[in-house]
């Protein structure tokens, strides 16, 4: 159903400033390859590009196959006028990105991707190169709430006068229109961030609301003013992927029946508007996420996924002890 939405191009919002062509590849009557040609009005009007993107990217271990799939991509791409591919974007920067380089043997947190180790070969071998390494860091209480961190916390909140409280579901639709112009505003300056449409947003917001633990998405605000907010979610992968079928029923029956276990989350957005980058209030409300976290049920997470030169994050990441355990690619190709 989640990914039958994404590539719905007469009803999701996306593909009222973008369009898309999707391809597959058959040998001998069966289906060994796909790929998804995409082209994004408001990226390149944001960055001043004139780009394409692939992605839905999956095929057999075969350089042909992968090479046909490019080609047609390309073909198409080119066509329309652009004179870059990049990828894989399914379908741009605010859904899946990125390819998955390293941290093959740990399971994918929610909503991100997961893909053979091959991959990597088939995309470098037809001749993409990289354009971002963006990386997810295993955060753990035992290292994140130290008490320096504690006591820089209480000192950032006492300068600033910033406090965090949870998103308040009876207002949900209210709340989600504050947590639009934050992200659009704080993450505007991002490597390859598009702002959100106030429909797009609205679409995406349908979908979490139902899995949404109130207690982990928290707003800063200073004197009553929304200045950067915190998103993380409970990662369900940790009870959908025992569901081996695929079976939807069986699938939310574990979800109602089993969610008490879950004890790791996915942190997916934590920021604050540009003004505030040198206050401390990010790092205060990374801690205070954490400490949210685990007084949830949930001792351990996952950033991602972070910038490689976001040296903000970076930096916010390595004082709450976080560990770089996944890397994930974006590439370039010029047509």
């Amino acid at each position: 159903m989640d990914r039958k939405k994404l590539i719905d191009r007469k009803n999701n919002p996306f593909y009222k400033h973008a369009e898309m062509e999707i391809f597959l590849a058959e040998r001998d009557g069966e289906i060994v390859g796909r790929i998804a040609a995409i082209i994004n009005d408001n990226h390149n009007k944001e960055h001043e590009e004139n780009i394409g993107f692939f992605g839905f990217f999956e095929c057999i271990d075969d350089q042909t196959v992968a090479n046909v799939l490019f080609d047609e991509a390309k073909k198409w791409l080119k066509a329309k006028g652009v004179t870059a591919m990049r990828g894989p974007a399914s379908p741009s920067v605010n859904d899946e990105y990125g390819l998955l380089v390293e941290g093959f043997d740990l399971p994918p947190a929610i909503l991100m991707c997961y893909n053979p180790t091959y991959y990597q070969k088939l995309i470098e071998s037809y001749g993409f190169t990289k354009a971002k390494d963006l990386y997810a860091y295993y955060i753990h209480r035992d290292k994140a709430l130290s008490d320096k961190l504690k006591r820089i916390t209480e000192i950032v909140k006492n300068k600033s006068g910033v406090v965090f409280r949870s998103i308040d579901m009876k207002r949900f639709d209210e709340e989600a229109k504050t947590l639009r112009e934050l992200y659009n505003r704080g993450w505007s300056r991002n490597w390859g961030e598009v702002p959100m449409t106030e429909e797009e947003f609205a679409y995406v917001a349908k979908d979490l609301k139902p899995i949404v633990h109130p207690e982990l998405v928290l707003f800063a605000e200073v004197k009553g003013k929304p200045v950067g907010f915190a998103l993380s979610l409970p990662d369900y992968n940790m009870i959908l992927k025992d569901n081996k079928k695929g079976y939807l029923l069986p699938a939310l029956v574990r979800m109602m029946l089993f969610k008490k276990k879950i004890d790791f989350i996915r942190i997916i957005i934590l920021g604050v508007l540009p003004e505030y980058l040198n206050s401390g209030i990010g790092g205060a409300l990374f801690y205070e996420t954490g400490i949210r976290s685990v007084e949830n049920g949930f001792p351990h997470g996952e950033a991602s996924w972070v910038l490689e030169d976001n040296v903000m994050m970076i930096r916010g990441a390595n004082l709450m002890g976080g560990d770089k355990w996944k890397t994930y690619r974006v590439y370039d190709y010029k047509l």
